[in-house]
């Protein structure tokens, strides 16, 4: 049954009631963002959804007196254009920059959910922005459910270094640039510092809270004193250390005209205010994205552990729904099958996000997901694109495969193969030359736009140790000049979307290895790539030796944990 009717109306009333409110507060109009208070992609307080009815893991809503707007990125336009365009118009992400749609009003915002760097390149560059400490939406729908557990340690046997040496490092950065303090305001990266994780986001280990940190190795970790007890019992923090929230503001006052280093991507203007009124402000990427993102050879390790038994269950999965499957079964049902193999591990926690499952038509609407009231059933004649991930214990896997139950037509293999060799191109390509993403991404698209055909979204991101799936700063898209390191993990998903009809993405997790003093990307994950997608007269002879190396090393590292019948059909790829 469709409910989308149902929630419009639901849509067109939480609107009217947020308008009422204009007036109270002396405002044109609302924004509204994706994130929460501490900038996570997957927010429990989901308050784009509770007025927007869009469900997509970025945007914005901006609610007028008399119009509204909804912008969202590339991979969202078909999503929000079906959830939100009864209500909003669907703008480009990119107009949000300097933002010229709306001019000369008073814009409310929550000062807990906004940047000033963001605010300043956007909505305040033709308006006024005024801060209101209530927040508009949950005086008209508060009903979050969210349930704190308490924080809890990794060892150093799984991360590969302590805590005492990362905060050293971060120390020795602040002496470096000659400053006294660093707020740590996004929470991933409080998590890297201390080697602790928590239970605070649908999809990824994190523990909500804030860290300030200073020159000479002292540490203030700021969150609720009951999310604590078990690093306080494992010495990993000291009484003294933690700050509740609500006495922050009293704290931070003892400091006079030391300098501190605020993130733009993350201190809210919330927490910048507090700064601002005794110490002096660096506006900066907070250092700990970067030392982050190098994965050292423990972490690395784990990641390939959890990418084989990610391989298994994805290889048993797609064996059974081609081979062994012959019922009529939805999209809902495929991915809570997927999930069932997935869970059959004692090392797997969870989904590192909301699985995309997408038969025909939805497979085009590019971060599509099924539920049970709102599916398709698998039609044999289509093409199936399913883009999943877990969280094990301990790494983080995302992957996407594109099947087909029957012959396809030589439209759809053309395709499919010209985004396949996107996908080698930038898994062989060469890292002395293509040194950063920017300069990658061009050998993803290059066969498409050979044919005048391109995709929206970007080619990879950064992917974090049992962390955040989506983690910079490196990135494979047009934008991104962060050079690219030695373990560095990112994904290498080319695809391609004709709307109404179908989809193709091929995503493998990518890692990056010195070899002879050269850097190199190896493959994480281990799933095989769909032969009878592929028009192999179209491939070179150096593409079908990868393919043929790929799934022979598929096939070696995962053969052994398959049924007779299961090893058989993989064999059949090499």
């Amino acid at each position: 049954m469709d409910t989308i009717p149902k929630k419009n109306q639901m849509t067109k009333k939480r609107i009217r009631q947020l308008r009422s409110k204009f007036k109270e507060f002396g405002i044109d109009g609302y924004i509204v963002p994706k994130n929460d208070e501490f900038f996570s992609e997957y927010a429990l307080k989901d308050r784009l959804r509770t007025i927007s009815n869009f469900t997509g893991s970025a945007g914005f809503a901006v609610i007028l007196k008399n119009k509204n707007y909804l912008f969202v990125d590339g991979r969202y336009t078909l999503q929000a254009k079906m959830e939100s365009g009864e209500q909003f118009k669907i703008t480009s992400y990119e107009k949000i920059l300097n933002c010229k749609l709306f001019k000369n009003l008073t814009l409310g915002i929550d000062p807990k959910l906004f940047t000033s760097h963001l605010l300043f390149s956007s909505f305040k560059k033709n308006n006024k922005i005024k801060e209101i400490e209530k927040n508009l939406i949950d005086t008209i729908h508060n009903k979050y459910v969210i349930k704190t557990k308490p924080f809890f340690s990794l060892q150093k046997e799984v991360v590969g270094e302590s805590h005492l040496s990362k905060i050293r490092k971060v120390s020795y950065y602040l002496k470096k640039n000659n400053k006294e303090f660093l707020f740590v305001s996004a929470p991933e990266n409080v998590a890297w510092l201390l080697n602790i994780r928590g239970f605070d986001n649908p999809n990824s280990p994190i523990p909500n809270c804030r860290l300030l940190i200073n020159d000479k190795n002292k540490i203030y970790l700021i969150s609720e004193f009951k999310n604590l007890e078990k690093l306080i019992k494992e010495r990993k923090v000291k009484r003294k250390e933690i700050i509740e929230p609500k006495n922050f503001k009293v704290f931070i006052n003892q400091f006079k005209n030391n300098k501190v280093i605020l993130d733009k991507k993350s201190c809210s203007i919330f927490y910048e205010n507090l700064f601002n009124k005794n110490l002096k402000i660096y506006k900066n990427d907070d250092p700990i994205y970067f030392f982050k993102s190098i994965k050292n050879k423990l972490e690395i390790k784990n990641m390939i552990n959890s990418h084989i038994l990610d391989g298994v269950a994805l290889s048993k999965f797609l064996y059974w729904i081609q081979k062994v499957n012959k019922k009529k079964i939805t999209e809902f049902d495929a991915q809570n099958k997927l999930e069932r193999f997935r869970k059959k591990n004692k090392n797997y926690l969870f989904p590192s996000f909301n699985t995309i499952a997408g038969t025909g038509s939805n497979g085009a609407i590019v971060h599509y997901r099924a539920s049970r009231k709102k599916t398709k059933i698998i039609n044999k004649k289509d093409i199936f694109l399913c883009d999943s991930g877990g969280q094990y214990r301990y790494g983080t896997t995302d992957v996407t495969r594109t099947i087909c139950f029957s012959k396809p037509n030589n439209y759809i293999k053309n395709i499919f193969t010209k985004v396949l060799k996107g996908h080698i191109a930038v898994v062989t390509a060469n890292l002395s030359k293509y040194t950063n993403g920017k300069l990658l991404d061009p050998l993803a698209r290059r066969y498409l736009k050979l044919e005048g055909l391109n995709y929206e979204h970007g080619t990879g991101h950064g992917v974090g140790f049992f962390l955040n799936v989506h983690e910079g700063p490196q990135a494979i898209s047009k934008f991104n000049n962060v050079k690219i390191h030695e373990g560095m993990i990112l994904s290498n998903e080319p695809g391609y979307y004709k709307k109404g009809k179908f989809g193709i993405r091929i995503e493998n997790l990518v890692y990056v290895k010195k070899y002879k003093k050269k850097l190199m990307f190896k493959n994480l994950t281990l799933a095989p790539i769909e032969k009878d997608l592929i028009n192999y007269k179209k491939l070179t002879k150096k593409e079908k030796e990868y393919l043929f190396r790929y799934h022979y090393d598929v096939y070696l590292k995962i053969s052994k944990y398959l049924t007779k019948p299961e090893k058989k059909w993989l064999a059949s790829f090499i």
